[in-house]
């Protein structure tokens, strides 16, 4: 949501279980025991956490990673898009997200490129066009920059949250700590009570009340360690270095009125540090953009994964 700092309600691998396993849950201890699990199709992270994906059509393969707090779900309306038009579509829930294992441990973004890695690893995919939302364009970058762009031939940055967002001696128009600090402890407070405050800006005005409280519900699956780790990650990044020495086409897109991730502090420099980058600016558009201008994003999606 908004509040004046970093993100909101960001909503719309086979594996097998071992003994000691219950029907539809991941195994024990998060560790895979085979290669299809009956609760769906799992990556194995380094870590044995299970990262449960969904793999829809068959081409050119474009792969999702979510914001802050939301699961693969977030992604339905651009994955049906995209798959429709001949594309392969693939989005995973983030470690502590949606149907993934909660290790409670794994959320810095060393880990999440791993993660993203083993996604990849798993599912062999090459000549891929990642597209990340919010806090996931850090892991994009760090992706890049620990595994290289072999199997990566495009990268879209969507609303994100690099390069970074503190203030410091080089980047004096960033956030006061103390402030995202506060808004972190409200978080950890009342949870449920600081989404509802905050989400009026994520969306417009004609978002229907059955979308808002949809995504809402996808941010409450998220278990609150993740919420908390995740969001002092994504607070504490500085991606500047990492950013300049991308290599793939890249797209950004951002909506001017994004009070999440402020287009100035964000989209536009991340654009700017970026060589050869694009940045296109939806007028309008809030951080939830991938629910509040679904098909313009998908138009966007299918022309720039089509090369």
């Amino acid at each position: 949501m908004a509040d004046q700092t970093i993100d909101t309600p960001s909503a719309p691998a086979r594996a097998e279980a071992g003994p000691s396993s219950s029907p539809g849950q991941p195994p024990a201890g998060g560790a895979r025991r085979g290669p299809q699990h009956a609760a769906g199709p799992f990556a194995e992270a380094q870590d044995g956490a299970l990262l449960f994906y969904r793999d829809w059509g068959a081409g050119k393969p474009v792969l999702f990673l979510s914001g802050w707090a939301l699961s693969s779900d977030m992604w339905g309306y651009q994955m049906l898009d995209l798959v429709d038009e001949g594309l392969r579509c693939v989005a995973y829930d983030r470690r502590g997200h949606g149907r993934s294992s909660d290790p409670g441990r794994g959320h810095d973004y060393d880990t999440l490129a791993d993660d993203l890695a083993a996604v990849l690893e798993r599912l062999d995919l090459r000549e891929v066009t990642l597209v990340g939302h919010s806090m996931s364009g850090g892991e994009i970058a760090r992706y890049l920059s620990r595994h290289g762009d072999r199997r990566i031939a495009r990268a879209v940055f969507l609303a994100p949250t690099t390069p970074m967002i503190l203030r410091a001696a080089d980047n004096p128009d960033g956030l006061d700590r103390h402030l995202v600090e506060h808004v972190r402890g409200a978080i950890r407070a009342d949870y449920p009570g600081w989404l509802d405050a905050n989400a009026p800006p994520f969306f417009v005005d004609d978002t229907s009340p059955a979308m808002r409280e949809w995504v809402k519900h996808l941010m409450f699956e998220c278990s609150m360690k993740a919420v908390i780790d995740c969001h002092r990650a994504m607070a504490e990044a500085d991606f500047r270095d990492e950013l300049r020495r991308i290599r793939v086409p890249t797209l950004v897109i951002h909506g001017d009125r994004d009070a999440s991730a402020p287009l100035a502090l964000t989209g536009q420099k991340t654009a700017a540090l970026i060589p050869g980058s694009r940045l296109v600016v939806y007028e309008g558009a809030p951080h939830g953009l991938f629910v509040t201008h679904r098909e313009r994003l998908s138009r966007d999606l299918l022309a720039f994964a089509r090369g």
